[in-house]
């Protein structure tokens, strides 16, 4: 009988163990991230997994609950003392039994992620949707008899000038005792989104405490938040998590898939995304200091999936082609409607979708960056597992989505792994010896600075640090410009490690960078590539004058190292910059000015779409695009590479230009 096969996410670690192996054992034996302080005794919980059930046609897997050993005296024990969250298991008494696919939750892992969605310094007009306003209330008379919530809904009208304010059940229940209290002075919360205006809040007397908002990016990792305080503007709280759905699929099609397979996979997938949204909410609330009542806002923005799984919507349309949309519309709804707990009358908007495959999260970033209103040619590419590419100026604005993967995020890489204290983030490699040095999350220092830590743990290698030693290995000619790597007598170097008919570069100890690791990258920098190539040949141009990088992960990607590796078009270095999480300051900008939000309404409706599914030249544009840096395409902007080659016949030439 073969062995039990498991497979951990979201590290992607996987391999074979003996049938009752605990999944702390499995763990630890596949080098996994799993954290344990009470050596396995069920006392510390600090090993909670989640194992996941159902088919995953992209592993190949169908698991059932049989897969693990049922709950054992200890967990229930520590069940009944402290809770353990459903479906969750602690992995020092949790047995494999068969074929198994676990979850390690972030607050499992030892080297906890480091989520690098940050607010990003924009100047922005503030003109909330809600504001609070300040009003007297003329006393009741039984000469002229009328209700409290009229008498205040005309305060408003004369003293602010809003004639069409409407309360509610929730108004009602609050209005009479706050305004006896506060001598018929009240401060109101009023939501004004177009033609109509809610009272959300009745404060007795004058309130000067605060009214926060959430600015919320749901991405296919890691979902990222903003409090702002709607009054100033100010970021009160930035927090960010993986998205749990990560279990269910590394990238959006595995996903679909899942939902497809499963009877209840789309329900499973929008209730995972909806807890951490509500967790995102509460740590948001605890790191600001304030209530979680006081929220009365979201704007929440995501690609076409998550879009739909937030709001409930099954996405197997977006699986398969047309690839069409629920909605395409910006949505206004109450936050309980999706199960969000802010203040119980807090507003959401969700910023409308481009198309099937470019997202609310895409439109923010149009927002963000307004390529219509460039002189320049400007290309703005929000990197990610999938990648949303524009091409625009005050012409027009083209868009289009690209399939991209995990990969440049650590996933399906060797050593690879996201971005947490211990990965290396940066790689230098001196071009005559072909040493390296590098930089670790964690220290500022790089490793062969005196002031490296001694006793750093080095744990792997991030996605910006895979992108920065494959473009140094093409180099320093440790990599041909096919991708392939050369060996030891070849390149001189005795970094170079044999692994079968390929050969791999050992950048410290255990780590090293494979064959299979750079032919990952090139399958998604071709991608990318092909994608922003499509929007030229629309545009009828070979060249771009601006290049922006955004996404969490664009903002820590050297422009010359992706230049290096051809993930995009040549352009003056000077004038790649990065925008950070501009999806994120989309969103905030739809928060903080209501304006905002019928101008993306207004630009996405201008915006061109391509689809890559069905184009033509697309898969030509892949595929010479595989090259390092590019098959045919000029990057005059680099400095000559060295021309090496290292395939049958080829191995050990070596010139330059």
């Amino acid at each position: 009988m073969t062995d039990p096969f498991v497979i951990f996410t979201p590290s992607g670690q996987r391999g074979r163990v003996a049938p009752g192996t605990t999944v702390l054992a499995a763990a630890r034996a596949l080098g996994v991230d799993l954290d344990s302080v009470c050596g396995g005794r069920g006392i510390c919980s600090r090993c909670q997994v989640a194992p996941a059930f159902g088919a995953f046609p992209k592993h190949g897997l169908t698991t059932t609950e049989a897969a693990l050993s049922p709950r054992n005296a200890v967990e229930d024990r520590y069940d009944r003392i402290r809770g353990l969250a459903p479906g969750r298991r602690l992995g020092c008494q949790a047995e494999i039994l068969a074929d198994a696919i676990i979850d390690v939750p972030p607050e499992s892992q030892v080297h906890r992620q480091v989520v690098r969605k940050r607010a990003e310094a924009r100047a922005i007009t503030m003109d909330p949707a809600t504001r609070l306003h300040y009003v007297e209330v003329r006393e009741p008379d039984m000469q002229e008899p009328s209700g409290d919530l009229q008498r205040l809904e005309r305060a408003l009208a004369e003293q602010w000038g809003i004639p069409d304010a409407k309360g509610d059940l929730r108004t009602l229940q609050m209005l009479q005792p706050a305004l006896r209290k506060g001598d018929w002075k009240v401060t109101v919360a009023v939501h004004r989104d177009g033609p109509e205006a809610r009272i959300l809040h009745v404060w007795p007397g004058y309130y000067d405490g605060g009214i926060y908002g959430l600015a919320i990016d749901v991405g296919s990792t890691t979902i990222a938040g903003h409090l702002c305080d709607l009054a100033t503007g100010e970021v009160r709280a930035s927090v960010g998590l993986m998205n749990p759905q990560i279990r269910f699929g590394e990238d959006l099609m595995s996903r679909v898939s899942y939902a497809m397979l499963n009877p209840n996979g789309a329900a499973e997938m929008t209730k995972a995304v909806r807890e951490a949204l509500n967790t995102l909410a509460g740590q948001a609330a605890a790191e600001a200091g304030i209530e979680r009542a006081l929220i009365f806002e979201a704007v929440i923005v995501g690609n076409p999936v998550m879009h739909h799984l937030v709001l409930g919507i099954d996405p197997v349309e977006l699986g398969q082609a047309p690839f069409a949309l629920a909605t395409a519309d910006a949505l206004h709804l109450w936050a309980e409607e999706i199960d969000l707990t802010l203040h119980p009358d807090a507003r959401l908007y969700f910023l409308p979708c481009i198309a099937g495959h470019v997202g609310a999260d895409a439109a923010a970033v149009a927002l963000s960056e307004s390529p219509q209103l460039s002189d320049d040619l400007m290309l703005v590419v929000d990197v990610g597992t999938n990648a949303e590419i524009f091409l625009g100026n005050r012409a027009r604005v083209l868009a289009c989505s690209s399939p991209t993967g995990p990969a440049f995020e650590g996933a399906q890489i060797s050593s690879g792994q996201r971005a947490a204290p211990g990965a290396i983030e940066r790689v230098e490699i001196d071009p005559v010896t072909r040493e390296p040095r590098f930089r670790v999350i964690g220290t500022d220092a790089w490793s062969d600075d005196p002031d490296f830590p001694p006793d750093t743990a080095i744990t792997g290698i991030c996605g910006s640090g895979i992108i920065e030693v494959i473009a140094e290995m093409r180099l320093a000619g440790l990599v041909d410009a096919s991708g392939l790597i050369g060996s030891a007598e070849a390149t001189g170097s005795p970094r170079m490690v044999a692994q079968g008919r390929t050969h791999a570069y050992r950048l410290h100890g255990d780590i090293l960078v494979t064959q299979g690791d750079v032919r990952a990258i090139q399958l998604a920098k071709s991608a990318l590539y092909a994608g922003a190539r499509l929007l030229m040949d629309q545009f009828g141009t070979d060249t771009v004058d601006r290049v922006v990088l955004a996404g969490a992960f664009g903002a820590h990607i050297s422009p010359r190292h992706a230049m290096v590796l051809g993930m995009i078009p040549d352009c003056d270095l000077a004038r790649v910059t990065s925008a950070g999480n501009a999806a994120g300051t989309g969103a905030r900008i739809a928060l903080l000015n209501v304006a905002a939000r019928r101008e993306v309404e207004a630009l996405v409706g201008s915006i061109h779409k391509v689809e890559t599914a069905i184009e033509p030249r697309f898969q030509e544009h892949f595929v010479a695009a595989n090259a390092i840096p590019h098959a045919t395409a000029a990057f005059p902007h680099l400095p000559p590479l060295p021309e090496v080659s290292f395939n049958t016949g080829g191995e050990g030439r070596r010139r330059r230009r």
